[in-house]
């Protein structure tokens, strides 16, 4: 099975593939589609779009991980947020993918046993799991923690459904 985990952002969406043979998994590739200030709304949109369906493409993944809306103080940043998800979703709709999606707690127990754990500690734990050189950046290792949740979650999903 091959998943790809998603955690999204205007300025920094991380994304991981992650190639899961039984019990085995191994990250295939994660990195961060960063779009600079200078760059519009609609601009870091089309990009985050764009990137997604390039990774849909090159990696043909069997279902998206993604993390669930969570609410913020600030309404400004959690519309731009939802307008950001909104690209991504959109990405795999085009692409017949089917998503599920995670509590950033739920990500955080799979990974690290505890749903309270920091960026770090899900960088490291990330890199143990996956036996990568170095922590990933921390976007891509909740992106690919998002993975990693959902490989966890397979003999659960019955219970679980997609978005």
């Amino acid at each position: 099975m091959t998943i790809l985990g998603i955690d999204t952002s205007l300025r920094s969406t991380g994304y991981g593939v992650l190639s899961v043979e039984g019990s085995r998994m191994r990250a295939v590739d994660f990195g961060n589609i960063r779009n600079p200030l200078s760059r519009s709304l609609l601009e870091c949109l089309k990009a985050i779009h764009a990137k997604v369906e390039e990774l849909i493409a090159a990696n043909r993944p069997d279902v998206m991980a993604i993390e669930s809306v969570i609410y913020g103080k600030n309404a400004g940043t959690m519309l731009v947020l939802g307008e950001a998800r909104g690209a991504v979703l959109t990405a795999a709709a085009d692409a017949a993918l089917t998503v599920y999606e995670y509590e950033p707690r739920r990500m955080k127990r799979a990974v690290c046993g505890n749903g309270l754990a920091e960026k770090g500690q899900i960088q490291r734990m990330v890199k143990t799991l996956l036996n990568l050189p170095e922590p990933p950046q921390n976007d891509a290792a909740d992106a690919l923690g998002l993975a990693i949740c959902h490989a966890n979650s397979r003999n659960l999903l019955n219970t679980q459904r997609p978005i």
